[in-house]
């Protein structure tokens, strides 16, 4: 059985940091790229940032680029993103996600880790 779980969310001051961690289970962790997503309450899903399958490429979003840093450690079948002066933007819910090639593969589907960036 696949399964995404997201975990490290919580309350965060603005300039303060913070390292979503996900832990896959149930297939190849090694053979997918790894996605990070964000979504808003009445907004659709956007992509924060991403890693390659044996981590050596990775890309942003604009809103991201300098604060965030995605990496993965595959004998662990875990992904992170390192979350660094977080501003109110970036809240609330991270999901993460396996693709290949761009398309989705495999999803948390709804579960997420909640992030509050307070001011």
């Amino acid at each position: 059985q696949v399964q995404l779980v997201e975990s490290g969310g919580g309350v965060v001051q603005s300039g303060g940091s913070l390292r979503l961690s996900c832990a896959a289970s149930g297939f190849t962790f090694r053979n997918y790229d790894m996605d990070w997503y964000r979504q808003a309450p009445g907004k659709e899903r956007e992509l924060v940032a991403s890693i390659s399958a044996a981590g050596g490429s990775t890309h942003y979003a604009d809103s991201v680029k300098g604060r965030f840093t995605i990496s993965r450690d595959n004998a662990k079948s875990t992904m992170y993103l390192q979350m660094n002066s977080p501003t109110p933007e970036h809240s609330p819910e991270y999901y993460c996600n396996a693709s290949v090639a761009g398309y989705s593969v495999f999803c948390s589907c709804g579960q997420g880790t909640q992030i509050t960036v307070s001011t």
